[in-house]
Parts: structure tokens; C-alpha cells; sequence
């Protein structure tokens, strides 16, 4: 498998977890650029392209349903980028919900990164997978 290079844009709000998982992907000769608040993430995809954005859906200020909403109605096309995230346990109902957006996939947020470079699907890809 070829590995390619790639701009990643990560929306956490978590700093901790954001320079983790920014060393990381660093390390792997991908490019991350990590921003604590959704609103700002959403600023940075209408005027730049990422390969991969990796949103949290959980955040205080503009969380990541309604990031996943502005982007559907301003640049819908960079929805099939989206991987989320999170420690939530998604039902059936909020995987669909998902699925209508066209997000890539849905990862559960771990602090070992080994286990998320193997579950992970960064390449873009069609359907939902949820691990």
C-alpha cells in the first residue's frame, strides 16, 4: 500500500489530544493543522483543501453537528472528507444521520494511536464505517 502524503485538519477541543494526535500524524509526513473550536475549523475549509478533516463532535462553543450542518449548506463537497472523532456512543439514528451527510467515517477518539492508524479509514472511501 502507497501511502501519500496528505493535509489533514483536525477540530478537537481538546489541546492535549490535538498536539497528540498533530505529532503523529507529523511523524507519519502528513500535514495537520489543529484548531480547538469549530467555527474556526469551518473558516479554514471554506478557504482552504484538506485530504482529511477529523472532527470532534463534542465541543462547548459550535459543536460538531453544527459544524457538519453549516458545511452541508456552504461547501457540501468536503462532507465525504469528514472522519469523526469521538468518544460517544452513536445509535443507529445518529449513524444514518451521518451516513445522509456523506461523512467518510466514524472512529472512536483513543489515546493509542497505534490502535487508530489500524482501525482508521483516512483514505477516502464510500459508505460509513463505524469502529
Amino acid at each position: 500500500m502507497v501511502i501519500r502524503f496528505m493535509q489533514i485538519l483536525q477540530i478537537e477541543d481538546s489541546p492535549i489530544i490535538c498536539q497528540l494526535y498533530q505529532d503523529f500524524f507529523t511523524t507519519q509526513n502528513h500535514s495537520v493543522e489543529s484548531v480547538t473550536d469549530g467555527r474556526e475549523g469551518l473558516e479554514l475549509v471554506m478557504k482552504n483543501d484538506y485530504d482529511v478533516i477529523l472532527l470532534d463532535i463534542l465541543m462547548p462553543k459550535y459543536g460538531g453537528m453544527q459544524f457538519l450542518n453549516d458545511l452541508k449548506n456552504q461547501r457540501p463537497s468536503e462532507l465525504k472528507k469528514v472522519t469523526i472523532v469521538s468518544q460517544m456512543d452513536f445509535n443507529y439514528d445518529d449513524l444514518e444521520k451521518f451516513k445522509e451527510y456523506g461523512v467518510n467515517s466514524v472512529q472512536k477518539k483513543t489515546l493509542d494511536l497505534v490502535k487508530f492508524e489500524n482501525t482508521s479509514t483516512l483514505e477516502i472511501q464510500n459508505g460509513l464505517v463505524y469502529r
